[in-house]
């Protein structure tokens, strides 16, 4: 087995691993002792207790029967209106224990809960404390959500803690503030570097590279601005990365579309004005040695074209399945996608075995991870012929700058 193939094979499996691996039924959960009264602890976590909003998720609660109900949350549903859930409480044992299943969501079909449940459980610990117990048991496909549960737990449970010994929620965390963020971009910098070489020209690639993931991110958010979220954000991940995300779900599959291109499509503005700039007039790029800006062309076009990849969940895969609606749609718009890219990889050198291989490799990751998205609970807006057109032209111009900037200074570079 060559080195390409067993890289390329590796991060086919890596990714299927975080995406779409059949992890099965699992459970995460917390356990944190408090300075507090179990009757505090119980009216905050039950339901139908007198503190169940204490940190503002949820609004409202409505006892609809002995032990089902109807809450109200805090977060924007497509419509901008608060998604609403119903709920059933079993296993109950009156201040002690209960397990929590979500019968109906205004949001998500009701395919997303159908295998989750939560279970809380509340012990005196004598001297003043008590201990909640938290747990959240679902079916995962892919380890993303099941490692995002675990920290989203952890966090509900630091910050019930507070709150019960100081009567104080604090909203958000450490973990999206700003600076937390440019720290994680600088510590994912600098686990990249080692693969670059640690030297000055390794270092310089690490960062590039980090600053193109920002930018590519930031079109993301752009995007979901434009579409009339009312916020946006990014998280970074140190060697995988990076996620934005919007403030509310998807409304239009023109919206999924156009935020899925963005994050390219934005990065295609700078990328044609540098690849323009050091082609035709290379004096005004003068102050930068004509290395460091190929490289900076070479490294953006690169992992955007990567992005654009039309795999199931990538950037390019979430636009064609916009586009077409059919199978057949968006089988032969992959294929075409694929083409162009493999073309794009032989005229700026690369050896076709490699580009066959890697096409292959991509297309399996594609069927693997096919399917595995979240249903909403109703059908989202179809897109008119204007929204489509305008859909496809903007993935052809995005394309078409980065396969010429990715084979220009590929060429000059090697």
């Amino acid at each position: 087995m060559s080195p390409v193939f067993a890289l390329l094979v590796g991060i086919c499996l890596v990714l299927w691993l975080v995406m779409s691996a059949p992890v099965g039924r699992r459970t995460v959960g917390r356990s944190v002792t408090v300075r507090s009264t179990p009757e505090r602890l119980w009216a905050a976590l039950h339901p139908f207790g007198a503190h169940f909003s204490w940190n503002g998720a949820v609004t409202e609660v409505i006892r609809t029967g002995p032990t089902t109900g109807h809450m109200v949350t805090s977060h924007a549903g497509r419509d901008g209106q608060p998604i609403r859930r119903d709920f059933e409480i079993v296993d109950e044992v009156p201040g002690e224990s209960f397990t929590m299943r979500f019968t109906n969501d205004t949001s998500l079909a009701q395919s997303f809960w159908e295998n989750h449940e939560m279970r809380f459980r509340v012990e005196d610990a004598g001297d003043g404390q008590a201990v909640a117990r938290l747990a959240e048991t679902d079916r995962y496909r892919g380890v993303a959500f099941l490692v995002f549960r675990f920290f989203a737990l952890r966090r509900q449970a630091r910050k019930l803690k507070r709150w019960a010994e100081t009567g104080e929620f604090r909203p958000g965390g450490v973990f999206e503030h700003p600076l937390t963020q440019f720290g994680m971009a600088g510590v994912s910098a600098m686990l990249i570097w080692p693969f670059f070489g640690l030297d000055g020209r390794g270092l310089f690639l690490a960062v590039t590279l980090t600053v193109v993931v920002a930018a590519h991110e930031f079109g993301h958010m752009v995007a979901f601005r434009l579409m009339g979220h009312r916020s946006a954000r990014m998280i970074f991940l140190p060697l995988l990365g990076g996620i934005a995300m919007g403030g509310r779900p998807y409304d239009r599959h023109f919206e999924i579309g156009f935020s899925a291109l963005m994050g390219a499509g934005f990065s295609a503005f700078p990328v044609a004005l540098l690849t323009c700039t050091a082609v035709s007039a290379p004096e005004l790029a003068a102050p930068v040695p004509f290395a460091a800006v190929t490289t900076i062309v070479l490294v953006a076009s690169m992992f955007n074209l990567g992005n654009l990849m039309p795999v199931w969940k990538f950037d390019g895969g979430q636009v064609l399945r916009q586009l077409f609606r059919s199978n057949a749609g968006m089988a032969g718009g992959a294929f075409a996608m694929l083409a162009l890219m493999a073309a794009a990889c032989g005229a700026a050198g690369l050896s076709w075995r490699v580009i066959l291989v890697a096409s292959a490799v991509l297309t399996l990751l594609s069927v693997m991870t096919a399917k595995t998205g979240v249903k909403p609970k109703t059908a989202l807006t179809p897109m008119n012929d204007v929204e489509r057109i305008a859909l496809g032209l903007g993935l052809v111009a995005t394309l078409a700058i980065h396969a010429f900037a990715m084979v220009w200074s590929f060429r000059a570079l090697f």
